[in-house]
């Protein structure tokens, strides 16, 4: 429909083949409420693992606009698996540059072992821990793990209470006896995303692979004197999230947009009417399609802005990250938008018919819902940050 030249965004080339497989289980996955053992298996075995790890810890060090590729491409195949997937790869890059180069080993031998990660630490989360030795014992429970019944490690915040101030930071080896994955996720969307719950019931692990957990994260990276391993770890990995979250969402509405006008050509309306000529149909699927390409425009500027930085080492200020932020929220509100449109022309017939853009809808539908990428909070930040109010969410 229109040439790529000059065009940011581009078809993936890490997870290309295992796209059919994660397709083919993706009604299976929604209805199951869980991920085919042998496509996780598979992604695992991929180079996609290591795209956000750096040479440091044996990664490929890929550019960001890469990564919203790949997730673009498993979003139109699959909305859970990118969900997991994404998850994976925006949060091992905050633990990079969490654990610092005093854990470049650790984190180079989940690199190595292509290990998946997942970061447990929604709301109602609470985990504790104790001294005993040169060890830390740790209890508790933590709410919104994406991807844990996948995963090999967790991030845990410690901690994390009003009343304390210092909450610090480890790996939880999700493998041990004494951590338990509870499936509580029982949501309309991303249904396969196994955003469950954690208990860790007297868990140890090295006093000395605990490090602080600064709030904001953002700002104590960008600080010259915190040692991070690359420097592409002075990215924020929330800014990160939402750009690949828009990415994704563009996925998932270019693919029902697609799918549309395909299927669209034969149908008929009442009385005999062909579909394909009403002239509201072209209405619609034109709003859409511009919609949808304004997204895919705006994520990927910042995408690209942001590649640009890590290669120059330009350290991010709190106008780039909201920068990142609103690109990626205002993207998924217009992909929000172009569902609608082509919920509009599909009518009831069409969702009749037995088409996937109902589990796709149902899937996007958890998108704008995501703190990180939240309209409320972004735009409540992006207007102090405008006035030259201090911004005051912590993510």
């Amino acid at each position: 429909m229109h040439s790529a030249e000059g065009r940011m965004s581009s078809a993936p080339r890490y997870i290309v083949s295992q796209l059919d497989a994660i397709a083919a289980q993706a009604a299976n996955a929604d209805l199951t409420r869980s991920i085919s053992a042998e496509v996780i298996k598979d992604i695992k075995a991929t180079d996609v693992m290591r795209l956000s790890s750096s040479p440091e810890l044996g990664g490929l060090n890929e550019s960001i606009v890469c990564m919203a590729d790949e997730l673009r491409a498993v979003a139109a195949h699959c909305g859970s698996t990118a969900w997991c997937l994404w998850n994976h790869l925006c949060t091992f890059h905050l633990f990079c540059g969490l654990l610092g180069p005093d854990n470049a080993d650790m984190l180079a031998g989940i690199t190595e072992r292509h290990e998946w990660v997942c970061f447990p630490a929604g709301a109602s989360s609470a985990v504790e821990f104790q001294e005993d030795g040169d060890d830390a014992v740790i209890n508790g429970s933590a709410a919104f793990g994406s991807g844990s019944r996948y995963a090999e490690w967790a991030g845990v915040i410690l901690d994390q209470r009003r009343d304390r101030p210092d909450p610090h930071f480890v790996l939880a080896d999700l493998r041990d006896p004494h951590v338990r994955i509870d499936p509580t996720w029982e949501a309309m969307s991303m249904r396969a995303s196994a955003t469950d719950h954690i208990y860790y019931e007297n868990l140890r692990a090295p006093l000395s692979r605990i490090v602080p957990f600064p709030i904001p994260t953002r700002i104590a990276l960008r600080d010259p004197n915190f040692d991070v391993i690359n420097f592409r770890y002075r990215e924020d990995w929330v800014a990160l999230s939402v750009l690949w979250l828009g990415a994704m969402a563009c996925g998932v509405a270019e693919v029902s947009l697609n799918e549309t006008c395909e299927n669209i050509q034969e149908r008929l309306a009442i009385f005999g009417a062909k579909m394909v000529e009403r002239p509201t149909i072209h209405v619609n699927l034109g709003r859409a399609r511009a919609k949808i390409n304004a997204a895919l425009d705006t994520v990927y500027a910042a995408c690209a802005e942001t590649d640009g930085r890590i290669v120059a080492g330009a350290i991010p200020s709190e106008g780039d990250y909201l920068r990142q932020c609103a690109a990626g929220m205002e993207a998924i509100l217009l992909c929000e938008d172009a569902m609608g449109l082509i919920l509009r022309v599909l009518g009831g017939n069409g969702l009749r018919q037995g088409t996937d853009f109902e589990r796709r809808y149902r899937d996007f539908q958890a998108m704008p819902l995501h703190i990180n990428g939240h309209v409320d909070r972004v735009t409540e930040q992006m207007g102090r940050h405008s006035l030259g109010l201090k911004t005051l969410n912590p993510i």
